[in-house]
């Protein structure tokens, strides 16, 4: 059995849940600390982080009662997250010292894996590309986009959060496949970067006073798939305009995840369930996590070769250093971040 090392590390940083949030995150819903190094047992590699990723999911994570597909974090508990690792160190028989592997070590330097959650990348020009297009938030694109969402040539496709990581990778596809593509995404610098360097149609500005007739008159011929990771006052704005037989991948509503108890106002949930039923609208939501073993190489080849073509564009934001990732959160939550936001933790 291996029992190699290229890591001397006695000790690493790792970033915990302080307390469960009220509303947003604040800095004092974590904590920074300094803990000894793991030790590897056997049948375990050590992984150092070179790159964590940031999503809205880890959000829901936070709260006392977790959003079910995934354990909540407990408080004193390192916050949970996809990483690009190198391994550091290894008595497993599967995985060699040296090699970078896609992981789930969370906000930490150093983390065990049994090896089971890992996934070799081999020699990607861009590692960090693992958690963006070309991982988690691209195969979510994919999925709900092609699987549910089954554009047409000609159809008009509406894509919540543009510019974000998932929707931004959605605009792009739907072109691909023939679609007319309109983007909503928040103030003047997203609208710019939709069109601009992601191609869309036609892209709304949310913060517009008037932005539900601006989406109407972009979406002339009315909705045909309308993808949705956001909710709010977009949703309210997208259903009038959804044609018969309309398709509505779900895979997120992040402008609810800092919510509090409901407001009291008017119930919208008749205008919502008569729409759906009147226009037979598919409303089908999804967690990406179901379809991982199904067709993620398949997906991976399919965006490799549009990425190397030039056909779909991928955007990051990049964060320097472990300690800024709960600020990288709460940017993320506010919208003030265009595509994939990762943290560089280490290099190598």
């Amino acid at each position: 059995m291996q029992h190699t090392s290229l890591d001397t590390a006695v000790s690493h940083r790792r970033i915990v849940l302080a307390a469960r949030p009220k509303g947003r995150p604040v800095a004092s819903d974590f904590r920074l600390e300094t803990v000894p190094a793991p030790a590897v047992g056997e049948g375990q590699v050590l992984l150092r982080t070179l790159w964590l990723s940031i999503d809205p999911y880890m959000r829901n994570l936070m709260d006392e009662v977790g959003p079910g597909y995934a354990p909540r974090i407990e408080i004193g508990a390192p916050i949970v997250g996809g990483t690009v690792s190198r391994v550091a160190a290894s008595r497993h028989p599967g995985f060699q010292v040296g090699e970078l592997v896609l992981a789930q070590a969370g906000w930490q330097e150093l983390a065990l894996s049994d090896g089971t959650d890992l996934r070799r990348l081999g020699g990607m020009a861009h590692p960090s590309h693992a958690l963006g297009g070309l991982g988690m938030p691209g195969f979510t694109a994919h999925v709900g986009l092609l699987d549910i969402g089954q554009p047409t040539p000609g159809e008009t496709v509406v894509v919540a959060a543009a510019t974000g990581a998932v929707g931004s990778v959605v605009g792009q596809i739907a072109r691909l496949r023939g679609a007319r593509v309109v983007g909503v995404a928040g103030g003047a610098a997203k609208v710019r970067h939709a069109l601009e360097a992601l191609g869309l149609d036609a892209c709304v500005d949310r913060h517009d006073p008037q932005f539900a007739q601006r989406l109407a008159q972009a979406c002339p011929r009315g909705i045909d798939v309308y993808f949705e990771n956001v909710g709010g006052p977009v949703l309210d704005a997208v259903l009038p305009l959804l044609n018969v037989g309309a398709r509505v991948p779900l895979c997120g509503f992040v402008a609810h995840y800092n919510d509090g108890p409901a407001p009291a106002g008017p119930d919208l949930r008749p205008s919502l369930l008569a729409t759906v039923l009147q226009k037979r609208v598919r409303l089908q939501g999804f967690i990406i996590l179901d379809h991982d073993g199904q067709r993620f190489e398949t997906f991976q080849r399919e965006m490799a070769a549009w990425v190397q073509r030039g056909e779909v564009q991928l955007h990051e934001e990049v964060i320097d250093g472990l300690q800024h990732a709960p600020a990288a959160l709460q940017d993320l939550l506010d919208g003030r971040h265009i595509g994939k936001v990762v943290v560089r933790v280490g290099r190598g």
